[in-house]
């Protein structure tokens, strides 16, 4: 049985779905409708009442500014977070910059918000077809410049603040800390990459059967997104579609970092790829690799003790290279 087999019938078997996102016979379709369909089919997967999530102190809605106009955010502070300036990080979530949203990702947020103890910031960047690159690593930018400028306000330390992000948003987070130091910006103290989209290529060469190797990726729906952001090839070796592969110099002075891998990922070996390339311009970087789970594992917490472990797990390290965790 493939593995995308096994986690269809274990989602279903708890009523969830498992998102169709294996692009079936589209044709016909515009790029816009084949958007509406994904997008309604990650809707109702990442749906789902969790009865152990964990307690915060407050969740709040929040604008940010973004590139072109306000963006949603929501705030998370958790249990012991303090009053005065304390950690933080600001969230991207994945999604191939096509689907994704606050509410998608909000248990990972929450999880991640109570095990580091750390306020969260989760980003409602623009998404494509309707805004092709640089929309979101624009908005990226700009609500990252809007946080620090805002810290007080936010009781946030931003000389203890991270970026975080899964695979699309993880692709973000990378961008935005070498963009930071290219331009001398406000560098994160650090960086989570969870299965983290670090080119934007191909994944069309790997060894692995890619029809068994993604929940929420396949080869065709790597070239539907990519294509679906991206307005010409070029763009795709773009210093911020393929931070992998800029110039030495974009790696020495980067912020450390913890990087997530999965066994069953089509991306794993570029995000493994990125934690070497950072330790060999002394950036200290760490990695997790979960040989037995796919892209897109910690959106499973409703079905998956292994995700939520793995969000327990992830999160400490994060506060504890902040210092919210003692």
């Amino acid at each position: 049985m493939k593995v995308n087999d096994t986690l269809r019938a274990m989602l279903d078997s708890v009523g969830l779905g498992l998102p169709d996102l294996s692009l079936p016979d589209m044709s016909g379709l515009s790029t816009q409708q084949i958007a509406q369909r994904l997008r309604a089919s990650f809707f109702r997967a990442s749906r789902a009442i969790e009865t152990d999530a964990p307690e915060l102190a407050d969740v709040s809605p929040l604008i940010v500014d973004g590139a072109d106009g306000p963006l949603p955010a929501r705030l998370y502070t958790p249990l012991g977070a303090g009053l005065g300036p304390g950690a933080a990080m600001v969230y991207f979530h994945g999604g191939g910059f096509v689907v994704g949203d606050l509410d998608s990702h909000d248990m990972i947020a929450r999880r991640l918000a109570h095990a580091s103890r750390a306020r969260i910031i989760s980003i409602d960047y623009r998404l494509a077809p309707e805004h092709k690159f640089p929309a979101a690593h624009e908005d990226a930018l700009a609500a990252w410049h809007w946080i620090i400028d805002r810290a007080p306000e936010l009781n946030i330390d931003p000389d203890r603040s991270a970026i975080a992000g899964d695979s699309a948003g993880g692709n973000l987070a990378a961008s935005l800390c070498q963009d930071m130091l290219r331009t001398d910006g406000p560098l994160p103290a650090f960086q989570l990459l969870l299965y983290p989209l670090v080119q934007f290529m191909d994944i069309r060469t790997k060894k692995m059967p890619l029809q068994e190797s993604g929940f929420f990726l396949s080869p065709a729906l790597f070239d539907y997104f990519r294509d679906a952001y991206l307005g010409s090839i070029e763009e795709r070796s773009h210093v911020r579609m393929s931070p992998l592969f800029a110039p030495d110099e974009d790696f020495a002075g980067l912020p450390p970092a913890h990087i997530i891998t999965c066994g069953w990922d089509p991306l794993g070996d570029e995000g493994r790829a990125y934690a070497d390339k950072l330790s060999a311009h002394g950036v200290p970087a760490t990695i997790k690799d979960y040989p037995n789970m796919v892209h897109g594992f910690l959106n499973l917490t409703a079905v998956s003790k292994q995700a939520r472990d793995a969000l327990q797990t992830t999160g400490e390290i994060v506060g504890r290279a902040l210092g919210s965790l003692d």
